[in-house]
């Protein structure tokens, strides 16, 4: 076909840089945290003897300071009494607790 080539989409440069995503899945993971704590009625004190840490490690996670890792989102989960939920991708609706099933 002449005229007629295709062209690379290349995502943008932002989106490769794995700081960025470490970034924004901090800010999810402060954000499901958050949202979880609150949907539960708990203050950050509350949550903190619940989960076995300081009211400033909450805090800190809330703000999304605090990178997730599997152990941390296991033991918060089960001071939530809630299941963790993950997609693909790094947005701050990519990381979720959900109540366990009744």
């Amino acid at each position: 076909m002449a005229g007629y080539h295709t062209r690379r989409v290349r995502p943008e440069a932002d989106d490769e840089d794995p700081e960025r995503f470490a970034i924004r899945e901090a800010l999810a993971f402060g954000k499901a945290l958050y949202d979880r704590r609150v949907a539960l009625g708990l203050s950050v004190p509350k949550l903190a003897a619940r989960a076995g840490m300081s009211e400033d490690e909450i805090e800190c996670i809330e703000e999304g300071g605090t990178p997730p890792t599997v152990a941390l989102l296991r033991q918060l989960a089960a001071a939530l009494e809630a299941d963790v939920r993950l997609t693909a991708g790094h947005d701050l609706g990519s990381v979720w607790f959900e109540a366990h099933a009744a």
